[in-house]
């Protein structure tokens, strides 16, 4: 069978609620936004954010004084969007999905976090994304770590899902279906003429733990040890997301 695209139309609520209503979500937004912060704060940018789902980022971005344009595939995922990103009149809206979206080049930051995992073919959208930006503009990207997803695995005893390739018979809506390696990411971009700026593992500790944070202190030093280790190895390499900001030659 043809592999799809996966989008969220049916399960918004429940994709939202998975994503920010969880130790784990908090973890990545905060984290995220920590490796972006030294390329946010050189200057007011133009933001598209593709696949940026139900505004989270998108409204931290707008408070920070930044022109933003957000897109998502789902209807659905951006009514939640409208309803959060009401107060920033501002701020455009646009249902595609990313490989139709063009003229990438009016935009000094392009934000792709957590979308090339659930693409069937994420490095054609890597290539997409590379043709429409400009020389000296900056991409801000996140994605599912195949090797992260393989070691948790081993972790827990799931050895047979390692034999099947981490592949379910009934593939989960909520389970990325196309997690990346990134040695192999980072040898496409370097074919396609970004420059690593930064790079950093998002949620290196949280995933592994049998006994996740349930209070604000322990909360507070798990945060901690994520920022001191995210960024150095072998430890970045482990993290749940990998995340780089790039810069197109």
């Amino acid at each position: 069978m043809k592999e799809t695209d996966q989008y969220f139309d049916g399960i918004a609520d429940k994709f939202a609620n998975n994503i920010y209503g969880t130790t784990k979500g908090r973890l990545r937004h905060i984290l995220l936004l920590e490796a972006m912060s030294p390329f946010l704060q050189q200057r007011p940018h133009q933001i598209i954010e593709l696949g940026g789902g139900t505004g989270v980022l998108s409204k931290t971005l707008l408070e920070q004084g930044h022109d933003v344009t957000l897109t998502d595939a789902s209807e659905q995922v951006l009514e939640l969007a409208r309803e959060l990103l009401a107060p920033y009149p501002a701020v455009a809206i646009e249902q595609k999905p990313l490989q139709e979206i063009e003229s990438l080049s009016r935009y000094s930051l392009v934000v792709c976090h957590a979308v090339l995992e659930w693409l069937a073919d994420p490095f054609e959208a890597l290539k997409h994304i590379s043709q429409q930006m400009t020389p000296g503009s900056l991409l801000s990207l996140s994605f599912f770590n195949r090797d992260a997803a393989l070691f948790g695995n081993a972790v827990y005893g799931n050895f047979a899902y390692i034999a099947r390739g981490l592949k379910v018979k009934n593939q989960v809506r909520l389970n990325p279906g196309n997690a990346l390696r990134p040695a192999a990411v980072i040898d496409f971009l370097n074919t396609l003429g970004f420059d690593i700026e930064a790079r950093a593992g998002i949620r290196c500790f949280h995933d592994y733990m049998n006994d996740k944070p349930e209070t604000d202190e322990k909360f507070a030093e798990l945060l901690e040890a994520e920022r001191q280790y995210g960024h150095q190895e072998p430890f970045c390499w482990l993290g749940k997301y990998f995340y780089l900001m790039l810069r197109k030659t």
